[in-house]
């Protein structure tokens, strides 16, 4: 078990090592090709209404006049060490781990992620224990009942939930449930947890709502097919055929069976999540990841989407790692190897 462990994470350091240059190549390497030269690259960084000085500023402390495997070794040591940016006239230290430096606002990427990230993590983490306990506890319930009122309802109720899209069920709610009946507060409205645990769940209730509507009925249908196709296995007509109180074949037998396919999408969704709800936190006015980065390509901020993207990848990659390492415990049929 050890052993698998250090191998996932020695694949995952890989990954991201490929992820870092896939990134690096979208934002330096693919302008080249397509025919820009060091001053357009430098003026994107710069903002809009760019000076000649300041992109020349730009160019000169991102070394953009460099070969490209040149500026991707100083992109990775800057992640790893931190970087200095220099433009002859002054020193601009991005402390480890540089994910950018904005010069719209002069001020380093990271510790910007790091503020937003609180708000992303709260509404990522409150939305998936809903999806993920309703969406599977009512694809469980489909499955035993199929073909029955239950099992149409829900289902009829879980294609609507896929087919709205996020903007529209979220400006919905809003004026339903915030501005016309005031159940909720309006959007923009975020506590911090440690403040006001009370105050930090009343305002994210509704974005969490709207955000586990489109994943719970995804996870539904989902856990439905897992649960039937499960459900019809030799070794669940053997644990009943041994006398085992059916509670235990769905949850035990078949349940951790099916539950398979759905950790792997919960890691990816999650995952994906922790960079940024794009949508509910720009429909919600939440300053979270999500709205920084749509934010950063509004102002034409490179580095931040460049740092946005980067941390997104970080999340994804360890989320699938901890995927890997449940599976051994959820699925009796899968076993680590030694």
């Amino acid at each position: 078990m050890i052993t698998y462990i250090l191998r996932r994470l020695v694949a995952g350091v890989g990954l991201l090592l490929v992820v870092s240059m896939v990134v690096f190549a979208i934002f330096f390497l693919v302008p080249r090709v397509a025919g820009a030269d060091a001053d357009t690259l430098a003026a994107r960084y710069v903002g809009k209404s760019p000076s000649p000085e300041a992109v020349a500023a730009v160019k000169e402390r991102l070394n953009l006049d460099d070969p490209i495997a040149v500026q991707y070794a100083e992109f990775v040591k800057g992640l790893v060490m931190g970087t200095d940016y220099d433009s002859g006239t002054d020193v601009i230290h991005c402390s480890a781990p540089c994910f950018g430096y904005s010069f719209n606002n002069n001020l380093e990427v990271w510790p910007q992620l790091v503020d937003r990230l609180p708000v992303t993590a709260s509404l990522a983490a409150g939305a998936a224990v809903i999806w993920l306990g309703a969406g599977v506890s009512i694809g469980v319930l489909s499955a035993l009942r199929r073909g029955t009122l239950i099992d149409r309802a829900a289902m009829v109720t879980a294609l609507a939930g896929v087919s709205l899209p996020i903007f529209f069920t979220g400006l919905v709610s809003l004026a339903l449930l915030s501005y016309q009946w005031q159940i909720f507060p309006p959007g923009g409205s975020y506590t911090p947890l440690l403040d006001n645990p009370l105050e930090w769940a009343y305002g994210l209730i509704l974005p969490w709502l709207t955000l586990a509507f489109l994943y719970a009925a995804m996870y539904a249908r989902m856990t439905r097919a897992g649960m039937l196709d499960t459900m019809g296995e030799d070794y669940i007509r053997t644990a009943r055929a041994k006398g085992l109180p059916e509670r235990t074949v769905v949850t035990k037998h078949g349940l951790r069976a099916a539950l398979t396919p759905i950790i792997t999408i919960f890691g990816l969704d999650l995952g994906l999540m922790l960079g940024g709800a794009v949508l509910t936190e720009s429909t919600f006015s939440l300053p979270g990841l999500g709205k920084f980065a749509v934010d950063a390509i509004r102002a034409n901020d490179l580095p931040v989407v460049l740092g946005v993207t980067m941390f997104t990848a970080l999340f994804v990659v360890v989320a699938n790692l901890l995927v890997d390492l449940l599976y051994v415990w959820v699925d009796p049929r899968v076993r680590a190897p030694s």
